[in-house]
């Protein structure tokens, strides 16, 4: 049984169901609930198509940050509607290595993270970040397919 669950969460159709997933087994498990989602700054800077020509790092990275709060926005009121806390976690830096360090740092006994999502630049050149964290991670992993 698991008590403490964290959902890796970046926007896309399948992180939104590993949300849904997430939302059932912390209910069925009475368990406490905390999302993440990770601003990877160096693969978007390198992604120039989503951002406006002229964009400055400064820009860019405040653009990253309002769509990470409202990833979590939006998670936190799914929660709130099926009666389930939860707690949110904006960080920045490598997806993989941020989901494991939440996931120590909150004690979490299960991570839940979607098969793919949106970091293709990072998935074709160094490999998907939920199998870094399945390779990397000392807890139970669950990955979601949509």
């Amino acid at each position: 049984m698991f008590t403490n669950i964290l959902v890796a969460l970046d926007g896309s159709t399948v992180s939104r169901q590993a949300l849904i997933e997430t939302v059932d087994l912390a209910r069925l498990m009475n368990a406490r609930m905390h999302a993440v989602h990770v601003m990877e700054t160096v693969a978007s800077a390198l992604n120039t198509r989503d951002r406006p020509i002229g964009m400055d790092t400064l820009e860019l990275y405040s653009l990253l940050e309002k769509e990470g709060k409202n990833i979590l926005d939006e998670a936190k009121k799914y929660c709130a509607d099926n009666g389930i806390t939860v707690t949110p976690h904006l960080t920045q830096g490598d997806a993989g290595t941020e989901i494991i360090s939440v996931s120590e740092q909150e004690k979490c006994d299960l991570i839940v993270v979607g098969s793919y999502g949106k970091s293709g630049f990072n998935r074709l050149f160094l490999g998907s970040v939920s199998s870094f964290v399945v390779k990397n991670t000392k807890v139970s992993t669950m990955v979601v397919r949509a």
